[in-house]
């Protein structure tokens, strides 16, 4: 390539003595205008030029790194410079790389089209790739750098061939020295793993390895074991055995585990009057004389920060002052607490949001602008928006902007709000059974929900649709309503419905809200059998039902579709008789505990309790469509909806006056990284007349739990445990946008 030349064929006399500059004159500038170069190299007209004042200009103007090679020359005092400058370079191309690799590439290169060409630069571009493909496991990476002049003049093709080389599989990971654990136990939180054996599938461990993991390797394995009290432990850095005739390589870590420590005491080190300790100790999750975990700890830790936060301090700093007792394996802890001062919101802003609108957000924020502080409040606040099930996740990070004040940013990961749910089953009566609706959580990102829902059998259609606004202008108000059509062909008699139904609500407190339902539909029963008639004395034709239900809710949990904590709970009554023909009242109960054991016993399994209570009472005219029924993913899987109820000698399905079911869930961790799960379940339910269970049903299965790009996804294989003959049953079922 070219390199730079500097030529100074002065006179001699010029060489020995200052000369008066007459003019300066730039020959070869087209990227840089003559009064830049003047500024540059300080030549001017009427100042004296020597041979240090030339080398000064040529090195000032090199330093721009425009030029391959700059000259001066000197005739009777009129200076002229010579400068040649380096080529553009017009267009870069990539050889061995893929498109999706060359999009990542292109802004880490520092090379880009317009620039000038410079060796050094892209000697640097050469590593940035070669770095590039090493930290995806490729071994031994070669990148060439070409250069091809273009028609026009000054201007360069440059070409990269990159050659890959091999990936490097890594057959096993061992930890020489290790007892207490197995490389199992370590395997989820480490970058680089074996290779399993359907490594090429997705989802699976490909046992690539990812050099730029390796230095975090040890950190990860040696925060396990302090989980687990080896508060001594010690992990040396990796040990990469690489076969270069197979791209295989091992693994290897020194473990000294250490013994395990427990807890001698706890103290508090905090101003006077900060902290009730009394009631921290309570909370605690470490107590005296028990294993001194480090995961523990930390919850402690944010333990006693949430208690001082709460009270303004949105940036108290606490940390443990532990003193080890090496003979006896115990440690005493201290938390040490400097509160720093109170502080006050300044702004809430608002990001991730592509589709939903900032309000829709800002509405579910306890913390606002001008607020004291609290973290549980934060903490609430991010709760509240991730139970709109609007988003994936979401986050709130503090950022400080004064000695006593803050800016929150509301980081939010929209979700897929759209949700599909359907069943397939079979009942010797009505055949093949189909379920489905289309729903949207977050209609337009306005915070909305629309449904439209269809049921089909060869006896029965069903079509809702429905709008609810959970926060009319924002406030604690919701309206919401839908229009409805039936006709269902039963055994024993047909069914035609339409209607509608109009809900009005008001938020309580963070968790609690209320609302009034009011209900009118005409219903018409035809074909209806003469036992039916006769023996109970139910009447065909048409009638109005006319009915208002209050209700109320408490929701805490920590999210939408998949949560951890918490209790969900609802009750309402319905009252018909506000004119119409239908006198009746029911009543509903829900109830939904989940429980996460990820903190008690190291590993993420979720623990679900749900009931369902159901009880109906004739006041003047309780017709058979309002009756109870069991069966169904809703309340007890394994059974074909409305199929389970009390029945008479000759088989017809009576529908009942009170029902229960329960539920018990066990939902444990497939592939984490997939966000896929698993669950075992056992539902109970049973049905029966003036608080009689007539009819006992039960049944267990499995569940497939995915949280896809399209929403929750869950497949649902069910077998009745506990059934009689001719019950309809449906062995799988699923549903998508609904929570787990």
């Amino acid at each position: 390539m070219m390199k730079t030349l500097t030529i100074l064929p002065l006179l001699a006399a010029t060489s020995l003595m200052a000369i008066t500059i007459e003019s300066v004159t730039y020959n070869g500038l087209v990227r840089l205008s003559p009064d830049s170069a003047k500024e540059i190299t300080g030549l001017e007209k009427g100042k004296q030029l020597d041979i240090e004042q030339v080398d000064v200009a040529i090195k000032k103007l090199y330093m721009q790194n425009y030029f391959n090679d700059i000259w001066i020359e000197e005739d009777g005092g009129h200076v002229t410079v010579f400068v040649k400058e380096k080529p553009a370079i017009a267009r870069i191309e990539f050889e061995g790389v893929g498109q999706n690799d060359k999009e990542v590439l292109e802004p880490l290169l520092g090379v880009r089209k317009g620039m000038m060409y410079d060796e050094r630069t892209l000697a640097e571009a050469k590593k940035r790739i070669q770095q590039f493909f090493e930290a995806k496991g490729f071994f031994d990476t070669v990148v060439e750098v070409k250069s091809e002049p273009l028609a026009q003049e000054g201007s360069l093709h440059v070409k990269f061939l990159v050659n890959r080389g091999e990936k490097i599989i890594i057959r096993s990971v061992q930890m020489c020295g290790a007892e207490a654990l197995g490389y199992k136990n370590v395997e989820p939180v480490l970058g680089n793993k074996e290779r399993e054996m359907l490594g090429w599938f997705w989802g699976f461990n490909s046992g690539e390895l990812k050099v730029h993991e390796l230095p975090l390797d040890s950190d990860r394995i040696k925060d396990e074991y302090m989980k687990r009290g080896h508060l001594d432990v010690q992990v040396s850095t990796p040990f990469l055995k690489t076969y270069t005739d197979s791209f295989n390589a091992t693994l290897t870590y020194q473990v000294v585990e250490g013994e395990v420590y427990k807890v001698e005491s706890i103290t508090f080190n905090a101003p006077e009057g900060l902290l009730d300790e009394e009631a921290l100790r309570d909370e605690l999750s470490l107590v005296e004389g028990k294993v001194a975990s480090v995961e523990r700890l930390r919850k402690d830790l944010q333990l006693v920060e949430v208690a001082v936060a709460d009270q303004g301090y949105a940036f108290v700093r606490v940390f443990p002052d532990l003193v080890q007792n090496k003979e006896n394996k115990t440690v005493s802890i201290t938390y040490v607490v400097t509160p720093g001062e109170k502080v006050r919101v300044r702004n809430v802003r608002i990001a991730g949001n592509t589709r939903t609108i900032d309000r829709v957000i800002r509405r579910e924020m306890y913390l606002t602008e001008g607020a004291m502080y609290s973290r549980t409040d934060l903490v609430d606040s991010r709760n509240a928006i991730r139970r709109t099930g609007y988003f994936e996740d979401a986050t709130i990070t503090e950022e400080r902007v004064s000695r006593n004040e803050m800016d929150l940013l509301v980081s939010v990961k929209e979700t897929s709000t759209g949700a599909i749910s359907g069943g397939i089953g079979y009942g010797t009566s009505d055949g093949l059974l189909l379920s489905a609706s289309v729903s949207d959580g977050n209609v337009l990102g306005s915070g909305l929900k629309g449904m439209v829902s269809v049921e089909r059998s060869e006896k029965e259609l069903t079509g809702r649709i429905s709008l609810t606004n959970p926060r009319v202008f924002d406030s604690v108000y919701s309206l919401g309503g839908s229009i409805y059509s039936e006709d269902n062909e039963w055994i024993d008699y047909d069914e035609q419905k339409v209607g509608f139904d109009i809900s009005l609500g008001r938020q309580f407190g963070r968790y609690t809200s209320v609302g009034l339902t009011y209900v009118l539909e005409e219903v018409e029963l035809s074909n209806m059998t003469q036992a039916l008639k006769d023996e109970y004395g139910y009447e065909e034709g048409k009638r109005i039902k006319s009915s208002i239900a209050p209700s109320a809710s408490f929701n805490n949990t920590d999210d939408y579709y998949l949560p951890r904590s918490g209790v969900s709970a609802s009750a309402s009554l319905e009252f018909a008789g506000l004119g119409g023909d239908y006198e009746f009242v029911k009543n509903h109960y829900r109830f939904a505990y989940f429980y996460g054991l990820k903190d008690a016993m190291d590993y993420d399994l979720i623990l679900r309790y749900k009931a369902r209570l159901s009880l109906a009472w004739d006041n003047g005219y309780l017709p058979r469509n309002e009756r109870l029924y069991l069966g169904g993913v809703s309340n007890l899987r394994g059974f074909a909806s409305r199929s389970v109820s009390p029945k008479n000698a000759a088989g017809t399905l009576l529908g009942g006056e009170m029902s229960f079911v329960n539920s018990i869930e066990a939902s444990f961790p497939l592939v984490e990284r997939l966000k896929m799960r698993g669950a075992l379940f056992f539902d109970y339910g049973m049905i029966g007349d003036s608080n009689i269970a007539d009819e006992t049903r039960a049944s267990a299965g499995v569940v497939l739990e995915w949280t896809s790009p399209l929403g929750p996804i869950a497949l649902i294989f069910a077998e009745p445990i506990e059934s009689k003959s001719g019950d309809d049953t449906a062995s799988f079922e699923f549903t998508i946008g609904r929570q787990f």
